[in-house]
């Protein structure tokens, strides 16, 4: 129990999606102006970090619109998308976006951020069972990759980008 303050999975998770969004924005084009954005995840299988990053990145966008179109700021600081997508190896198998089960008897299990134009924020992933190999950890990242693209265009179409 905590009480009053969050416990260290939920800061370790703010740190994340904190680090997550920084990575994609100019803080100095902000100016004096700082933004909050809240992530509850209502719904979800698994995933949580995964969904809540890529939630935020729609939601910066949104916030730092609104600073644009009221003249608060005059130059939009965001340079890239950045999404995240949970991988790893489920029966001798690689797979994308665990879903609850799958996550808690995978073998290995990674949650991937990666912005739009390539780049690597973070990976995080963890051999449960036994080591896995630089092979299947490049199949894991490809997986991501392709995943994180697709997020990206979602990304997009929610925000009327396409």
């Amino acid at each position: 129990v905590t009480k009053g303050k969050p416990s260290g999975r939920t800061q370790e998770i703010q740190r994340l999606i904190g680090r997550s969004l920084r990575s994609v924005i100019d803080l100095r084009k902000l100016s004096e102006h700082q933004i909050k954005i809240d992530c509850d995840v209502i719904q979800a299988d698994g995933g949580t970090r995964t969904a809540s990053i890529t939630g935020a990145w729609v939601a910066l966008y949104e916030a730092i619109n609104f600073l644009l179109k009221s003249g608060k700021i005059t130059e939009n600081p965001i340079f890239d998308q950045v999404s995240a997508i949970s991988c790893g190896i489920w029966n001798n198998q690689e797979i994308i976006d665990l879903d609850y089960d799958e996550d808690s008897s995978a073998e290995t299990d990674g949650n991937f951020v990666l912005t739009a134009s390539q780049g690597i924020v973070e990976i995080q992933t963890t051999a449960e069972e036994k080591p896995f190999n630089k092979k299947q950890f490049l199949g894991l990242l490809e997986l991501a990759e392709n995943g994180t693209n697709d997020i990206f265009q979602i990304q997009r179409r929610a925000l009327n980008l396409e």
